[in-house]
């Protein structure tokens, strides 16, 4: 019996009104004679000037003179170099050079695709019947830069999505990266990432001090990766090095920002080009208390870096880089509970098939399992996990992406044993979705994608991405699905 999927009619577009401030630097040099150019203009000039922009601008942004003076801010070492010292400067001409290195960034121009959903932290006020969630999208906008953004909604009894309206003053967070690291605690994290038996680490540990900056480890992996006995082994070690020094942040949004409002936008140099296919999901611990991770993917134009993503209540963000040997590829997938004491993890570590991965360190992962081969001709180019698994009655749904003749990209659906989720149990022989008509044109064609579904009373609720340009959604009941997995036995 086929699965009867119903596709609904709402439509998530991109939308090019939305924008953020961006820092906006053109190199030192130009950089300098702007500055000099926009000090030698008269005070009243200066005055006029600003005030030109407020006009234009102020009802666009929560408040830009904040993000002015932020942007200003990252001028001083440059402003040190011209020996102005920036206390001696009056707010206006402080404000007016930040407004220079300004710029307006169309954050889902391009595509608003690869939707997640989770339920909201706060359920107060909802009706019988009825769940808030959350669902978080990759926009992309100028350069095909992603970042993670958010819509609330609610999903009626009639297993409609009903969206919030999108707040217009969209939000960049206050960015708190560590600055300060303890020698003691930073060689331990690095131990938890690979092997320190390499030429990289005696010499590198000698030169750092019990307590030291960003850029003072920048300087001492510089002065060791010059080392005449450096080898590729240490090489590589001095890169994750840096890889653990500056992905780790956190990031606070104001409590006045609605959730549409709130943009995570690449910070750390090794997300600088990318955030991508955040796959969100509702962590429940040993103590029944509840965190929301995201794995996603960070781009820096060259390497991929998969990155872990946690809150508990979408005001407050910590990041980690996830380390060890399978930690290389796309698409992993957080369980929602621990199995057998440990955290599991789906991922595709050779790009083709389906592998399950545990670990004691939820930021540390080196053995992974396979647990899935492409088997029917709509996945023979790959298969894929098409967010976390899904903890039902059955066993744990995962809902599957494959690959097929023309680089089709469908949906599927498989089941693993809930104590021993290695072992499958069950997959669809045809996919659950495939492109129509309607979603085969886009950025790129033929594709539809997930990165998380939702069970909302008796119903699978399905967000998915039309040809990496726009998103939708879809509802199939779930005890139907349950019963259509087939039971493979060979």
């Amino acid at each position: 019996m086929a699965v009867h999927l119903i596709r609904k009619d709402t439509i998530f577009q991109p939308d090019s009104s939305r924008v953020i401030a961006r820092f906006l630097y053109n190199g030192e040099d130009r950089s300098k004679e702007l500055i000099s150019i926009i000090l030698a203009l008269d005070a009243g000039s200066q005055v006029r000037q600003l005030n030109s922009v407020l006009r234009k601008y102020a009802k666009r942004h929560r408040n830009i003179l904040k993000v002015f003076e932020r942007h200003f801010r990252k001028l001083e070492v440059l402003l040190n170099a011209m020996q102005i010292d920036p206390q001696d400067m009056e707010t206006n001409q402080r404000l007016l050079i930040g407004a220079y290195f300004t710029m307006e960034y169309s954050i889902e121009a391009a595509a608003f695709f690869n939707p997640s959903i989770v339920a909201d932290p706060d359920q107060s006020g909802v009706e019988p019947g009825e769940t808030r969630v959350i669902l978080s999208f990759r926009a992309t906008g100028e350069g095909h830069i992603s970042s993670i953004v958010f819509r609330s909604a609610l999903i009626d009894q009639n297993d409609d999505i009903v969206i919030d309206t999108p707040g217009r003053l969209l939000d960049s967070p206050e960015h708190v990266r560590n600055h300060i690291y303890k020698k003691k605690s930073f060689l331990s994290k690095l131990g938890e990432m690979q092997d320190l038996d390499n030429l990289a680490y005696p010499a590198l540990e000698r030169k750092l001090t019990e307590t030291f900056t960003y850029e003072e480890l920048k300087r001492y992996v510089e002065e060791t990766s010059g080392l005449s006995e450096m080898d590729i082994a240490g090489a590589v070690f001095l890169r994750e090095v840096m890889w653990l020094a500056s992905s780790h942040y956190e990031m606070d949004f104001s409590l006045d920002t609605d959730i549409s409002e709130r943009v995570i936008f690449p910070i750390a140099d090794t997300e600088k080009r990318g955030i991508e296919d955040a796959r969100f999901v509702c962590f429940t611990d040993d103590k029944q208390e509840r965190t929301y991770y995201a794995t996603y993917t960070a781009y820096d134009g060259v390497n991929i870096l998969p990155k872990l993503l946690t809150t508990r209540d979408f005001y407050h963000f910590k990041v980690l880089p996830l380390h060890g040997e399978i930690a290389q590829n796309k698409g992993m997938a957080l369980f929602p509970r621990k199995i057998k004491g440990k955290y599991a993890m789906l991922c595709r570590i050779d790009g083709v098939n389906n592998y399950i991965a545990y670990s004691d360190n939820i930021s540390v992962w080196r053995k992974a399992t396979l647990i899935q081969t492409p088997k029917f001709p709509w996945e023979f180019v790959q298969i894929g996990n098409c967010g976390s698994p899904i903890e039902t009655r059955a066993g744990w749904l995962v809902l599957t992406h494959g690959v097929g003749p023309m680089r089709e990209y469908v949906l599927g659906a498989s089941l693993f044993e809930l104590e021993s989720p290695e072992n499958e149990i069950g997959r669809l022989i045809n996919p659950l979705l495939i492109p129509n008509a309607s979603e085969r044109d886009g950025y790129v064609p033929n594709v539809v994608y997930s990165c998380g579904a939702f069970v909302h009373n008796q119903s699978l609720i399905i967000p998915y991405a039309t040809s990496d340009y726009a998103s939708t959604y879809a509802v199939v009941n779930l005890e139907e699905l349950l019963e259509d997995l087939i039971v493979d036995k060979n």
